[in-house]
């Protein structure tokens, strides 16, 4: 799988709410695309990441 550009070995049946534990711990404002499209947070426990996705896990920024 490729995480925010970076290959990365995960375990098979890792789930959106388990990898987002593992990058960024409890941090608030992440949100998450696989396979570009947006999974909902509400989603992230049910969701296995597939073996060959493409992720991307981001963090709000504040400022403007």
């Amino acid at each position: 799988m490729t995480v925010n550009g970076e290959r990365r070995l995960v375990p098979s049946g890792t789930t959106v709410a388990a990898l987002v534990h593992e990058l960024a711990g409890g941090a608030p404002g992440i949100a998450v695309a696989l396979d570009r499209e947006v999974v909902p947070r509400s989603a992230w426990d049910e969701v296995v990441v597939p073996e060959g996705a493409r992720v991307e896990v981001v963090a709000a920024a504040s400022g403007g």
